[in-house]
């Protein structure tokens, strides 16, 4: 047997050394134990050898992006068993190089399960992380911590993340394995610490508890969903969620209207919502462009299934980023403003975007809106495609010119084909017109007044476009 101590549980580098070793030696999986740390103390331990470096001369093992990244998200898996699963994957692409793109076959499909769940842990630290203010000493300024518990061993892996966001802060993150430290300069590792050692609030929170209380929508809420996607064990470590039995008691009455509406639909309505939860869920972890990589989260689009009119945006914004809801920005103010002037109400429509990830540009503690390109757009397609697909919406608004490339496929002309009615490659009614940032960058009131004006036209022309 060949013993393989591994120094830490998420060290895909020491894995990778140890994995060329035994593969140059013509080890196979059936004998070799793997070790982490302390665990050395194994059964096998008595008859086991250690394994050596790989020799000089050894043809490296060459392999696809695909396993590599499979890999580095799998290995932070809290799984005992991953390092030995990724071996045997590996011992077996010497024959079979093209093996990790058969998604049926029971190793890969197992692995590919520890890497979807690492994703989507690392995508709740970011989403549930919270960030507290404390005094770090006289004259030192202020320092935040943060305490959460990841289910995986992502917390090194996610500390860059944290680092191009809070770039400016000086930061503590606390988990019960291991804490990173970030001092504005270099990013330090310390031991694991428990839940007292982090503080329990600060001034800040009561003006986002206000904030969080006055945006509360009871008509988004599906108490289910939302233990899916935010398990009661988040909760701790967020000051929103306190107020969150409360605001549904109080949106009780205004449920209850909704439900005696409601009772009238079909089964086919009832799949068409079930099929939209599958799909947001798994756009949550989406990864088809290199977006989500610095994004807080996907935020998709959100309204009734049965809603008659479809508006499709850009992107997110900074703020949606953070609450994880689209047009809820000054954008979305303006928005607002004009359905209201327009007649129409927030609850016949399904509001998304074109793209659903925030690309931006750091400046200092601000984070700049930046033009998703044609890549990025083609990738998030996908989507958008799927959304119409299960809505099937009367009329669909393009809100512009990004949201009309990803509808149609191509370039448009806001100012050629705004006005009239269009049709999308699925045969659907569309149609064209300014995105709602659009008014607030123009120069002076009277500009935005007169384009406000047209604006509301718009949504006016496409509205009694519903017959």
């Amino acid at each position: 047997m060949r013993a393989v101590t591994l120094p830490a549980p998420d060290d895909m580098d020491a894995w990778r050394e140890a994995a060329r070793a035994l593969i140059a030696d013509d080890v196979p999986p059936d004998r070799v134990v793997w070790q982490v740390g302390a665990a050395a103390s194994d059964l096998f331990a008595a008859t086991a050898e250690a394994v050596s470096a790989p020799p000089a001369a050894a043809s490296p093992l060459r392999v696809s992006r695909g396993f590599i990244a499979l890999a580095g998200d799998a290995v932070l898996h809290q799984d005992p068993e991953r390092f030995a699963l990724l071996y045997a994957l590996l011992w077996r692409l010497r024959e079979t190089p093209r093996l990790v793109e058969d998604h049926a076959d029971p190793l890969v499909r197992r692995l590919e399960g520890l890497a979807k769940a690492v994703r989507r842990d690392i995508h709740k630290m970011r989403a549930f992380l919270r960030f507290r203010s404390v005094a770090d000493g006289v004259g030192a300024g202020e320092r935040y911590v943060a305490w959460f518990e990841p289910e995986h061993h992502i917390v090194r892996a996610n500390a860059a993340f944290f680092v191009n966001r809070f770039a400016s802060m000086r930061w503590s993150i606390l988990t019960p394995e291991v804490s990173v430290h970030w001092d504005g300069a270099a990013l330090h590792e310390g031991p694991g610490a428990a839940r007292g050692d982090a503080p329990g609030g600060d001034p800040i929170e009561e003006v986002w508890k206000t904030y969080y209380s006055s945006i509360f929508n009871p008509a988004r809420v599906k108490v289910k969903a939302m233990l899916k996607e935010m398990p009661r064990k988040y909760w701790k470590n967020m000051p929103e969620t306190a107020l969150v039995p409360q605001l549904l008691a109080s949106a009780q009455a205004r449920e209850s209207g909704m439900i005696e509406r409601a009772r009238d639909r079909t089964e086919i309505g009832s799949n068409v919502q079930g099929a939209w939860e599958a799909l947001r869920e798994e756009a949550l972890a989406c990864t088809r462009c290199h977006l989500h990589k610095h994004a807080t989260q996907t935020v998709f689009g959100e309204g009734p299934v049965s809603a008659p009119m479809m508006f499709v945006g850009e992107q997110p914004g900074d703020q949606e980023d953070l609450a994880g809801h689209p047009f809820v920005g000054p954008a979305g103010q303006m928005f607002d403003r004009a359905l209201a002037a327009a007649g129409i109400t927030r609850a016949e429509t399904y509001v998304t975007n074109a793209v659903k990830h925030f690309k931006f540009e750091p400046r200092g503690k601000r984070r700049i809106h930046a033009k998703p390109d044609a890549g990025e757009i083609e990738a998030c397609r996908w989507w958008i495609e799927q959304e119409q697909m299960l809505l099937q919406p009367k009329v669909t608004v393009a809100l512009g010119a990004t949201a009309a490339r990803s509808l149609f496929g191509k370039v448009m002309t806001i100012g050629r084909e705004r006005g009239r009615e269009q049709r999308l490659p699925d045969g659907g009614a569309a149609w064209i017109t300014v995105h709602p940032s659009h008014l607030l960058r123009l120069p002076d009131e009277s500009a935005r007044e007169a384009e406000f004006g047209r604006f509301v036209e718009d949504l006016r022309l496409a509205h009694a476009a519903l017959g």
